[in-house]
């Protein structure tokens, strides 16, 4: 079962989370049909945006992050909210690369780095507020944690990994996130800086390790775990949702989807579900304008 890890290191200088999100990335793989780089570059926009939603949202606030670096994947976007769900887009799904010179597939490649990564918090107030930084690795875990730093000046340190099998099966996906506190030291930080380029690659932590098993290997003295929650790829879409949408259409759009002889079929962007609306429909909605 996908799950995510909330702690505090031993003297509460740190915030750490761990998430494996094996099935989670597996939902949105089959969902969007993605090969290797595309797969690898949506899970990790899921996964980080999975780890700032659960840290930084409450109760029922939402969280937006696109990603758009100029690389042949495209347009990335992922949803996400306080109660670990995410959903995700990604513009071009059929995107496989060259491995890249550490034999890994080539996230950044895929991804670009030409761009930014745009966070937009709707914290239920007058207006969404919308943090954009450039990207500067393509890989995310970077990004994600130069974005923490620059726009809610958070000393972070990030961890995706997506393992996409030859077969473009998600067999292991996972990220870490550790925030520095302010009452942090520098050489606290510098050893858990130290610790993390000690690690073996992720892929192989998520396959060998508990999320609680990788907490406490990243500090001397164990962690207090603080919260488990379970996490899903989930889409709220429905055929009410669509409606609404459709409704807000000028009324000569409307008008002509009316006069069509068939159904007109909405796809999901995110989870693929189809809906479909009659000519009647249309002509009810017409009415009720």
């Amino acid at each position: 079962m996908d799950y995510l890890v909330k702690s505090l290191n031993y003297n509460s200088h740190f915030r750490i989370y761990v998430v494996n999100a094996t099935q989670l990335v597996a939902t949105a793989q089959s969902n969007h049909d993605t090969w290797s780089a595309s797969s690898a570059a949506l899970g990790r926009s899921l996964i980080g945006t999975l780890l700032l939603s659960t840290s930084m949202l409450k109760n029922d606030e939402l969280m937006t992050t696109r990603i758009n670096g100029g690389g042949p994947v495209g347009l990335i976007l992922a949803d996400g909210n306080a109660q670990g769900q995410v959903k995700g887009y990604i513009q071009n799904p059929h995107i496989s690369l060259p491995l890249n010179a550490k034999g890994k597939i080539d996230v950044a490649k895929a991804v670009g780095q030409d761009g930014v990564l745009a966070v937009t918090k709707d914290q239920k107030m007058a207006q969404p507020f919308t943090g954009k930084v450039p990207l500067i690795s393509g890989e995310l875990a970077e990004d994600y944690a130069y974005y923490l730093v620059q726009s809610e000046q958070i000393p972070a340190a990030v961890g995706l990994s997506v393992f996409v099998e030859s077969d473009n099966h998600v067999s292991c996906a996972g990220g870490f996130m550790v925030q520095a506190l302010p009452n942090a030291q520098d050489g606290e930080i510098d050893t858990l800086t130290k610790t993390i380029q000690q690690l073996p690659p992720l892929h192989e932590l998520f396959q060998q390790y508990t999320p609680e098993e990788i907490v406490n290997l990243l500090f001397t003295q164990p962690a207090k775990i603080l919260e488990r929650m379970p996490v899903e790829f989930q889409c709220d879409c429905s055929q009410e949702h669509f409606a609404q949408t459709l409704r807000a259409l000028p009324k000569s759009e409307l008008q002509e989807l009316a006069q069509l002889k068939q159904d007109t079929e909405i796809v999901c962007k995110f989870c693929g579900q189809k809906y479909q609306f009659t000519p009647q429909q249309f002509q009810q909605m017409i009415l009720e304008k």
